[in-house]
């Protein structure tokens, strides 16, 4: 069928053309919106989930209804040994700038730049590459250089002007795992701040399912201050949906067999629907899309998610740590015992420590309970499989 016409879109945070089964966590964080604009208290979220779940589209899409809740919106993604105080600076500028426009808000956000001026000076943050220089613009407030005791201070002066301006706040971060305890902790500490004053700010977060464990490590009271929904492979009628309507959309079918074997094989993961579903319209001569199309484009999909989605990570494992995710492979589906893994290398468990913390902090595998771990990226270990076959 026309390539110029296929529906589907297999990228890294590009939103599907139907966002199926994710229902329930969209109206959770309309919810949080509404009853922060409301001044009513509002959860903050942390979406957990393995690697093409969609994690990124959801965040994405909970910002656009945000913005149509009357929420000022900000987003990072949180790169490895990136600082928070970094990453957020300039969100934290936008923001303030824009509560400068409203009236009833300007005194509030005049004072949170001088404030701001002060945090980025006392933590050398470069603007357009020139580190920022300023006498304290009033002593005391967000200049101490201790993160959890000045990022309070800046969220507070946001959440002050949102409420005046009759709105909201919400900051949106990906890949949370990667923010160090120090900054995690700071982070949670300013939500708290935000909860018990019952100021419009809201925070939703993505990560990988360690995430919650970080967060209660960070501050034990985390558990109550966030919502955990679950970001995980979609149900059946969910992911035969996601592939079925955009087809139908385009005016042409599939069949129910070739949605069984697409189902099965990618066990709902979103991101290897959008992948196989985009190969079988490719090789599909139409009308329609078959089984027998399906089936024919098995191998172009293995092939484009060998290369594209597990190739990359692959990629960057040392040799050791190859090793390591070689042998949890070779034992089959996770969760994996530690204890499987050291008799699998022939070495003892203590002498794995190195490399099991340095792929943990890489994003690869995380700890599913004690003394057990799993890969983050769904169907990896049949991607290790067939490299040594």
């Amino acid at each position: 069928m026309d390539p110029y016409e296929n529906p589907f879109a297999p990228g890294a945070g590009t939103p599907p053309p139907e966002l199926a089964g994710r229902d329930a966590i969209l109206d959770m964080a309309r919810i949080s919106f509404v009853r922060a604009v409301k001044g009513r208290s509002a959860r903050s979220m942390m979406l957990l989930g393995l690697r093409g779940v969609g994690k990124t589209v959801l965040l994405n899409e909970i910002g656009n209804i945000a913005r149509a809740e009357n929420m000022l919106v900000s987003q990072i993604e949180a790169p490895e040994n990136a600082t928070l105080s970094t990453l957020l600076y300039p969100e934290l500028r936008r923001v303030m700038r824009s509560l400068s426009g409203v009236e009833a808000a300007r005194q509030i956000a005049s004072r949170g730049l001088g404030a701001l001026r002060s945090f980025a000076a006392i933590f050398k943050i470069d603007v357009g590459g020139v580190e920022v220089g300023v006498e304290a613009a009033e002593p005391g407030l967000a200049d101490s250089g201790d993160l959890q005791h000045d990022l309070p201070d800046l969220f507070t002066i946001i959440g002050e002007g949102a409420k005046a301006a009759g709105k909201g706040w919400v900051l949106l971060i990906d890949e949370v795992q990667y923010l160090s305890e120090k900054d995690l902790s700071a982070l949670i500490v300013s939500l708290h701040r935000m909860s018990q004053r019952g100021l419009p700010v809201v925070m939703v977060g993505a990560g990988l399912p360690q995430v919650a464990k970080l967060a209660g490590e960070a501050k034990s009271y985390a558990e109550r201050l966030f919502q955990y929904p679950a970001v995980g492979p979609l149900d059946e009628t969910a992911a035969k949906l996601a592939v079925r309507k955009p087809v139908e959309e385009e005016g042409e079918t599939i069949d129910d067999a070739a949605l069984d074997a697409i189902f099965e094989r990618t066990k709902g993961y979103p991101f290897f629907l959008q992948e196989w579903g985009s190969a079988s319209w490719d090789v599909a001569p139409g009308p329609g899309i078959t089984l027998a199309d399906v089936e024919r484009s098995y191998s172009e999909t293995l092939a484009r998610l060998d290369v594209g989605f597990f190739r990359v990570r692959y990629d960057r494992l040392t040799r050791a740590e190859i090793q390591f995710v070689m042998a949890m492979a070779k034992l089959g589906d996770g969760p994996y015992p530690i204890t499987g893994i050291a008799k699998e290398m022939g070495r003892d468990q203590s002498s794995l420590g190195p490399a099991r913390a340095n792929i943990i902090s890489k994003g690869m595998i995380y700890s599913t309970d004690h003394g057990y771990l799993d890969f983050s990226v769904p169907l990896f270990a049949e991607y290790l499989r067939r490299q040594q076959q």
